[in-house]
């Protein structure tokens, strides 16, 4: 079985696959302070709570926007597993070809998002990935990795309104119902939640007509199941196109 590991700055989502079927998935807050002997035994105690063991491991592949956690990921892999762990970044195979500046920039999220959008749905696409930030990454009809666009996340948008606004407190994220709030919560959610929408389909709506095709759009990450609903440029949802690709790449690199 493959481990796979998405590394966000909020979250950390991870995948346990055989062949390309997903097993079960677990998520848990990212902390960039902890140690790989730490992040060791969480890994293998969300194994052991669904009758896994780590001993039927043959590898662990991880996509992380922390840099810190990179080296500890690889020492969970070599020390408690006795793995290579498959660290996506500069030197390893994916597929495609990316045109951007400078490819080493990329995120390495971007990057598998848009393998395994391209490599399930078709191309060209979009993937959207709804995390600390939004991003959206565009692949051509051949399977080439476009470019891609970074605006700030629903929550970390939220968390700064009620910083900087005096009157305004922390809130639940959920869809209220009506964009016409009648309390200053409602009121709050639907900025979020259509605001947002519109937003998605505003970038995609510039993305299409840049790439000069209606291109398909994906919409992952831990909020995406939040906006899929109201913004009528997404067309599937995968929340879990993250982890998906990292199977795709591990095979690609074996």
């Amino acid at each position: 079985m493959l481990l796979t590991v998405d590394v966000g700055n909020t979250q950390t989502a991870v995948g346990l696959f055989r062949g390309p079927e997903l097993l079960k998935s677990w998520r848990f807050a990212t902390d960039v302070q902890k140690t790989g002997d730490e992040i060791a035994v969480l890994l293998e105690g969300l194994l052991r709570l669904d009758g896994f063991c780590r001993g039927d491991l043959i590898g662990i592949a991880v996509a992380s926007v922390v840099p810190r956690l990179n080296r500890e990921y690889e020492r969970i892999a070599e020390t408690n597993l006795g793995l290579h762990a498959l660290i996506v970044g500069p030197g390893v195979k994916t597929g495609m070809p990316i045109l951007t500046n400078d490819p080493r920039q990329v995120g390495p999220d971007l990057i598998v998002d848009a393998v395994a959008a391209y490599e399930l749905y078709g191309g060209p696409c979009i993937a959207v990935d709804f995390g600390t930030a939004t991003t959206f990454s565009a692949v051509s009809a051949a399977g080439e990795y476009l470019g891609h666009a970074i605006a700030p996340g629903i929550e970390i948008s939220l968390d700064a309104l009620a910083t900087r606004a005096a009157r305004l407190m922390k809130i639940e994220l959920v869809d209220p119902g009506s964009v016409i709030g009648r309390n200053t919560i409602q009121a709050m959610q639907a900025g979020a939640v259509y605001g947002f929408a519109g937003q998605v389909d505003g970038i995609v709506a510039r993305m299409r007509a840049e790439m000069g095709t209606e291109a398909l759009t994906v919409a992952t990450g831990g909020l995406a199941f939040l906006i899929f609903d109201h913004a009528g440029s997404l067309d599937k949802l995968d929340p879990l196109l993250t982890l998906r690709g990292l199977e795709i790449i591990y095979r690609q690199n074996q």
